[in-house]
């Protein structure tokens, strides 16, 4: 894994970056250190000994020097309705995947709309939302679908003990809110829709050690690009515990701090995806600690797989259409525990 092959990461000063650049180091792989501000990038390459490359998203000379010799990019810093598209066009260019983090509905479904047809014609591979929010439920409602060929409905909930959210958390929900005009987004009936009013609360049992909660229903999360981008399912809803869904809006929530030496805070997740088709009811589980630092593993995982062949198509594609999900899933088991359908 990693054979030395350099990869660039766009954004990796920042809380995420540094999680995907300390997994790449350990996979093997040399992370190129890149980014918009030079004075970070600078001093973490002093205390990492990796390439610093500065570089911004209105400067695509500037990104072809950060991409140059590389043989893929992830891209860890948001708001990637700013970001996505630049760094998109800059891989292309050089010819070698791409992978981002994004937890941004829009963005995603920019990155669908924007590059399926260039992608696809050039043989690239583009992977958007391959993060905790985007392609951990997609990769579990894949597994959970096995041989189902479509579903009524799924329905993805997330458990967080918090959600105490990172500085590029909140700049990309100020950006989101914008471009929904304050209004909301569900998937509904085949396609995203806007809506203006308020969400409801209900309950959800989650898994043990959870169990019953309060929940917000249709606290929509990125699975409603990923999912649908492949699986056909009319109806994809997602569910965030209260405490959570208070906590990543409040302004007086703290930014995560480390627990222990690895970076990880304290928090815990799980989230239970059930899909349904007719009476038949399947259900897929994944439990761990810090949605930030589990990002890095996915992101680093994709990478690894994509430069060693093990994928199903080219284009832009979502984890789930990308990978044997159930593979993917259980490669990932130093860092979550994941429960399957037999």
């Amino acid at each position: 894994m990693g054979s030395a092959q350099m990869v660039t990461v766009f954004g990796a000063y920042g809380h995420t970056g540094r999680f995907v650049v300390e997994e790449l180091r350990r996979r093997g792989f040399v992370p190129v250190l890149a980014g918009r501000d030079a004075k970070q990038l600078e001093e973490m390459a002093a205390t990492t000994g990796f390439e610093a490359r500065p570089a911004t998203v209105d400067d695509p000379a500037g990104l072809d020097r950060a991409l140059d010799g590389a043989a893929a990019v992830i891209n860890a810093a948001g708001p990637f309705a700013h970001t996505a598209a630049p760094v998109i066009e800059a891989a292309l260019r050089a010819g070698v995947p791409y992978v981002d983090v994004a937890a941004e509905i829009e963005a995603n479904a920019d990155t669908f709309a924007h590059f399926a047809d260039r992608a696809r014609d050039a043989g690239a591979v583009v992977v958007p939302a391959m993060a905790f929010y985007g392609a951990l439920g997609d990769l579990l409602a894949t597994a959970a679908m096995g041989d189902l060929t479509s579903a009524d409905e799924a329905h993805v909930a997330y458990a967080l003990n918090n959600w105490h959210p990172t500085e590029g958390t909140r700049k990309a929900g100020a950006v989101s809110r914008e471009r929904r005009g304050g209004g909301r987004v569900v998937f509904s009936e085949g396609r995203l829709r806007y809506r203006h009013d308020a969400p409801v609360t209900t309950e959800w049992d989650f898994p043990q050690p959870v169990g019953r909660k309060e929940v917000i229903a249709e606290f929509t999360m990125a699975d409603v690009v990923t999912l649908p981008s492949h699986l056909d399912i009319p109806e994809v809803r997602t569910y965030m515990t209260v405490g959570a869904a208070r906590d990543v809006v409040a302004p007086d929530s703290p930014a995560p701090v480390a627990a222990g030496p690895d970076g990880r805070s304290d928090q815990t997740f799980v989230i239970d995806v059930v899909v349904r088709s007719g009476d038949t009811e399947r259900r897929a589980v994944a439990r761990g600690n810090d949605i930030y630092a589990v990002t890095a593993p996915l992101a680093v995982e994709a990478v690894d797989r994509i430069l060693t062949g093990r994928t199903r198509t080219t284009g832009v594609a979502s984890a789930g259409r990308l990978f044997d999900a159930a593979d993917f899933l259980r490669a990932l088991e130093a860092h979550i525990d994941v429960e399957l359908p037999s």
